[in-house]
This record gives structure tokens, sequence and C-alpha cells, in this order.
């Protein structure tokens, strides 16, 4: 089979490399096998939306029933396996970046060259990160491996990246310029949709309490982002502070939808209460639609986001049971005359297990 007939063509991103993905999930299963026993890995498959394994019959081995179950799953799945095995195991560092940088290259991102990484970290000035030390180094650790062992509980860990830059950086600054730390970090030769989601992320809330610092962070990066057609640009907040997006007005990077009606039974009275801040309501028929009333991420609406405001909405304890009457809330405002909607409906990267 062509390499191109196993990629996912992802529109705003690069082709999804599904190989890459297949082989990465194959190396964390070695982690699996090892954390889980026999009676456990139907559950482990469920929940990583794999089919299920072989039945243990006292001959076969843990890794060969994950294996198996792997090599069951259409390629069609494995973006949504990814994304599963990130969010729900305890991954090293490596692990979890390498699977995150093939799923995120296969998305929307705004390329940032080096040159301008690097000029953007000789102007940055971090001494508004540096008081709030503990959330600074939260953000490091999300998106750069920093030499840890996360399954060791043995003693300070050091020798490690995190303890130099706590070092060099955190406990007497001026030992490394904001140059040297982007240099430790990887970040000059990085992903560009890692280095977005750090820029984003020095430049959020989560790093900094203080909405003139995001705004002095903000000021500095967008000098430098301009010549590119780019900007930091607030996109709503969280938390009360704002938030700040990575993005190229005019070149496919709309706005963050605030209202997103769908899976409409009727034709319902859609109001704007609000022209400025572009705020809605369903004055009539509201029981003939659905609203998805939740900040929709920089990766667009994903499955697991839907399902689980569905639950919520409806006090709902059971995924699976959920998963299945969402999915007969949507078919059921599919024209009966379109075959097409319907198929696409159907398709298996849309819906984690059939509906029964």
């Amino acid at each position: 089979m062509l390499k191109a007939d196993r990629d996912v063509d992802c529109g705003m991103g690069e082709q999804m490399d599904l190989v890459r993905i297949r082989s990465l999930i194959e190396d964390v299963m070695v982690t699996l096998y090892q954390r889980y026993g026999h009676k456990d890995l139907p559950t482990v498959c469920e929940r990583l939306g794999l089919p299920a394994p072989p039945p243990d019959d006292g001959l076969a081995t843990k890794h060969t029933r994950l294996s198996a179950s792997l090599n069951a799953c259409p390629d069609s799945r494995l973006p949504q396996v990814a994304e599963a095995v990130v969010d729900s195991e305890p991954l090293h560092a490596g692990e979890r970046i390498a699977l995150e940088d093939v799923l995120w290259l296969g998305r929307h991102y705004i390329e940032v060259p080096a040159r301008t990484r690097r000029e953007l970290a000789r102007d940055l000035d971090l001494s508004d990160h540096l008081r709030y030390p503990d959330r600074f180094l939260a953000l490091l650790g999300r998106l750069w491996d920093l030499g840890e062992d996360d399954f060791d509980v043995w003693g300070p860990h050091n020798g490690t990246l995190r303890h130099d830059i706590e070092r060099h950086v955190v406990r007497f600054p001026g030992d490394w310029s904001t140059e040297d730390l982007f240099e430790n970090l990887g970040a000059f030769e990085a992903t560009h949709p890692r280095f977005q989601r750090f820029l984003e992320g020095l430049a959020s809330s989560t790093a900094l309490s203080d909405e003139q610092a995001q705004r002095r962070v903000v000021e500095l990066a967008n000098r430098h982002l301009k010549p590119l057609g780019a900007q930091l640009r607030q996109e709503g907040e969280e938390g009360g502070y704002p938030l700040y997006v990575l993005v190229q007005p005019g070149r496919g990077t709309a706005r963050r939808p605030r209202n997103l009606i769908f899976a409409t039974l009727g034709k319902p009275d859609i109001r704007f209460t609000s022209a400025l801040d572009n705020d809605i309501e369903v004055a009539e028929r509201a029981d003939q639609v659905l609203v998805y009333d939740r900040t929709v991420g920089q990766d667009g609406l994903l499955w697991r986001d839907l399902l689980s405001w569905w639950q919520e909405a409806r006090n709902s304890t059971d995924a699976a049971q959920a998963g299945r009457s969402l999915y007969r809330r949507m078919a059921a405002s599919l024209p009966r005359e379109s075959k097409g909607q319907h198929n696409l409906l159907d398709l298996p990267q849309h819906l984690p297990e059939p509906p029964e």
C-alpha cells in the first residue's frame, strides 16, 4: 500500500502520518502490558477506543493481545486512539511529545521560523513569569521534555533539565538568558504547532495571573510576528483573564465560534441579543436544536468534547449509552433523502463505537 493511502488529509495542517501514529502506539503498548493485568485489557482497549482484545486463553501474552487489538484497529480511528492514549495514560515525556507532534502537525498551525523565534527570545524578559515559578515550570513541563522520569519516585531530580532551569533561571535569574532557555528546551527546532502552543502558553493566565503582564508579552511577541502576518489576538476569556491565540488574519484562521447551533429538527427562531458581542438566543422551538455553549478549542470541536457536554447536560454517567443517544439525536436531524450526510455520520472515525 502506498504511504499516501495511509495518511489522513487534514486540510489546514499537513497530512497525518498514520503509519507513524500506529508505530508510536505500538511502542506505548510495552508500557501498557506491564501496567495492567489480563483481566484489565478489555477495559483498557475500550477506554482507548481500540477493538476488544482476543480472549485470555492462558497462552497469549498481554503484549500479544494488545498488539492484536491494535492491528485490528482501522487507520481511520488511529488519531482518536492516540488522543485517548495521551489523555488517559501516564506517559514518559518523550512518548507523549512524539504522539502530540504527529497529531498536531495534522491540524491547523501558524509557522514561526527559527529566526523569528530567536529574535523574539532575545527580547523576551521573563521577570513577570518568574513571579509565578511553579506555574512557569508547569507550562514548560507540559510542552517540553525536562529530562524527568515521571515514574521515578527516588529523591530530587538532580542533573535534569528541570533542575538546571530551577537553578539558572528561577533561583539565579540571569545565569541563563531567555535565548539560553529556549535553546536548552529545543524551542528553536521544535515543530511549528509545539512552538505555537508555547507562545500562547507564555501569554496565558495559566502562566501569568496578571493581565498587564499578559499584555506586555503579547505586545512584544506581536512586534516580531507582524512581518509574518501573524499576531497573538484575544479570543475570549479564561478565568476572567484574556485568552490569546496565535492567528494569521485573512489566512483561514477564523475566530473561534461562540455559538454553535446544530442538529436542528425544525427551523428555530434565532435572535441576536448583542450585535457587538455576537450573543444570540433561540427564542422559539429551542427544544428542536442543540446549542453547544462551551469554548471551542484551538483543535476544533472533538467528539470527546461533544460527548462530555452531552453527558453533563443530561446528567449521564454512562459514556457508551450517552454516545449512542447523541448519535441517534444527530442522525434524526439529517434529511432522509440525503444519503451522503448519513454515510458521513456513519464513518467510523465519527463514532468511537458503533451504536446499538
